[in-house]
Formats: structure tokens, sequence, C-alpha cells
């Protein structure tokens, strides 16, 4: 990423008037000018004057370029407005309820807070990597979709949006599930066309697509450690030289269950939106509704033991933060022999779970993106930790 001077941006807001945002790696000097020359901070960061009077308007134009020398920093004037109003705009148009947030990154350090949860490959990923973006509006819908909006690097009008994410992700560059970002006009009215009608939709599949391939992942790992336990337990030997004891037996049973119940939280945690989805009537394979009234059935056996793995994760009277790896294995492994029918009912059905999965894929004209996958259960477990914390925001 490039490195700057220290700049004071200049925009104009239809409500704040002058808005100024400082950044750079001297940018508390950038500030001290502006408060020197009679701007007022926002919460979030930025600083604003009054454009009500002409002449007050130029005396504390007149000042701040004074100022701005003095602090060593340069004055940029942005040919955009505000970003702040404009993400304001295109959520208050955007179908739903959707709320906007301008976020300020100061410092070129700050930007590299976005790559956390940036869940992009395309151009907004490209602009974070090779140019300084101060500040960003992030757009939520209160449901868990949040929408990252910066102005397009390069040019003098135009935005870019991309999809953040709390979701654990592999190299967004080597995902082929990863929604790209795109560009928006600079019309409010055009930029939400194309976020509702295209990006929405966009990310919506790519959404899918991520949960499907995590419960399949989950699933094939699932399989993996109970073909070779099975494998083992047929043979009647640990080893060569072994043979297999009931103790043996059980002792890696439970080793079996305990790493199954990790893979099978991922199956809760994802698979009640995605059976959903499923409508086996409407396919090639309408027989297929058996074996998801099955899975279904699965899911809502392992209620149970999914609300007890979360008390325990939560409570701190329960399950002490000192507890030992081998307690908590001991832990997981009870929840996963308590699981383990549904569990190999997963595994005895999960091509019929997938093939009718993709064939409910969201198409082309799906709807604005709905809330992220819901708990198995109406008593959920404790919400996704945040995306990496910024302070100075």
């Amino acid at each position: 990423m490039p490195t700057h001077s220290t700049e004071i941006t200049l925009s104009t807001s239809r409500t704040l008037g002058l808005v100024a945002i400082a950044s750079g790696e001297n940018y508390e000097q950038a500030n001290q000018a502006l408060e020197a020359a009679g701007f007022s901070r926002l919460s979030n960061g930025a600083y604003t004057a009054s454009l009500a009077d002409d002449q007050a308007a130029r005396r504390t134009a007149s000042t701040l370029v004074a100022h701005a020398h003095e602090h060593g920093a340069t004055i940029v004037t942005s040919p955009r407005p505000y970003l702040g109003d404009i993400g304001t705009d295109i959520a208050a148009r955007l179908p739903g309820t959707w709320s906007a947030q301008l976020e300020i990154y100061s410092l070129p350090l700050w930007q590299e807070d976005l790559w956390y949860g940036l869940w992009e490959a395309g151009e907004i990923y490209r602009a974070l990597a090779d140019h300084r973006v101060p500040y960003a509006s992030v757009l939520k819908d209160g449901k868990g979709t949040e929408l990252l909006l910066v102005e397009r690097p390069g040019h003098s009008s135009g935005y870019l949006i991309g999809a953040l994410t709390d979701h654990e992700k592999e190299d967004v560059r080597d995902d082929p599930t990863t929604p790209p970002s795109m560009v928006l006009p600079a019309e409010p009215d055009q930029a939400t066309s194309v976020i509702a009608h295209t990006f929405l939709p966009a990310y919506q599949r790519a959404l899918y697509q991520r949960d499907l391939n995590t419960v399949l992942s989950a699933l094939e790992r699932i399989r993996e450690e109970h073909q070779s336990f099975q494998l083992v337990k047929s043979s009647g030997r640990y080893t060569a030289g072994v043979p297999l004891s009931s103790r043996l037996i059980d002792s890696m049973e439970r080793a079996f269950a305990d790493h199954a119940w990790i893979a099978y939280r991922v199956v809760l945690e994802h698979a009640p939106e995605l059976l959903a989805r499923c409508q086996p009537a409407t396919t090639p394979w309408p027989d297929d509704a058996a074996a998801l009234i099955r899975l279904r059935a699965a899911l809502a056996d392992s209620e149970e033991a999914w609300h007890e793995s979360n008390t325990l994760s939560s409570d701190l009277h329960a399950i002490p933060r000192t507890l030992h790896t081998h307690e908590w294995s001991h832990v997981r492994a009870q929840l996963g022999l308590d699981a383990l029918p549904a569990i190999e009912t997963w595994l005895t059905d999960s091509d019929v779970f997938e093939r009718q999965a993709r064939a409910a894929a969201p198409d082309e004209q799906a709807a604005l993106s709905t809330a992220s996958p819901r708990m198995l259960t109406a008593r959920p477990a404790p919400p996704p930790a945040p995306r990496a914390p910024t302070t100075h925001r």
C-alpha cells in the first residue's frame, strides 16, 4: 500500500456543511489544525464547519489553509459529496431496514483492519491493496448482512461495493464462492438499483454456496473419521500385533465421537437454512423427500445436545475457564455419542442432501439477502465474534 503525506480531505454535505477528514501518519496534527480553524468534531472522527454564512465560511476556509500549512498538512478538495451522505441515501432506498455508518481509517495501518472481514477478490480488494482508503461507509440490514462502500480510487466519481463477513474464510482470491465487488454509479438512485438487483442477489448466491460447501466439508471430515474407525473395528486389531479389546474399542469410539461432534456442530449451524429451501417435488428426484424428512428429524434429535453444548460453552460456572484440554474432549465425546445416530443419518443421506441443496440454490432472480443462517432452535447460541476490533473507530 502506498504511503501519503498527511492530508485533510474536504467534501460538502447537504446537512453538515463542509466536512473535513484527516488522514496520514500525522493525522493528529491535521486534527489540531481543524480545531484551530474552528471546525467541530463529530463522533465518527470527521470535522464539520457551517456553510450557511458565505463570509464566515470563507474566513473558516482561509484560516484552515493557514493552520494546515503550520501543521504540515495538505488540503485536498474532493469532487464528490460527503460519503456519509451517500451511504445514508443508499441505505434509505434499499428495501428493508438498512443503516449506514461512516468509518474513518486515519492511519494507513487502520485500513488493514478491513482485511479481516472483506469477503471479496475483485476491484475493491485491489483498491484496498494499492490505494489509501481513509474512510468507508458500512451498510447493515440488521440481519447479518454488511456491505462496504468506498469511493472508487483513480476516478472522480463512482463507488465500489463489496461484502463483509464474520465467517471464517479461505483466501478470497482462491475461493470460487467469493462474491465479486461491483462498480456503482454516482447517482444514489442508480447505485441502489445496482445493489438491490445485481449485487445482493449475487451475494445471496455466494452466501448459500459458502454454507453448502461448509456443511459438505464437515460431513466429509466425519465420513473419513468414521470409515477409519469402522475399518479398524472390523479388522479386530488395533495394529498388526495388538488385538482389539472392548476397552480399546470404547476409547476409539469416544475419540471418533469427539472429532465428529466438532464437525457436526457446523452441520447443526448451517444445514437448517439449507434444508428449508429444498423442495424435492420440484426436482427430478421427488422421492428424495423421505431422506430429507430423516435429515430434518436427525437435526431435531440433536437439539438437546446442541443446546447443552452452547450452554456449556458460554456458562463459566458450568465450564470453568481453566478446563483442561482432555476434559473438553470428554465433554465433546459425550455430546458426539449422544448425537451419533443423527450423525450417521447425515452420513447415509448426504448425497441426497447435496443434490437437493444444489437444486435449491438461489437463481439469478434471487430476492434481497435474508438473515445469516439461523441456529438450530429458538434458543440461539451466543452470536459469533465480530470482525477484528478497531479501537480508533
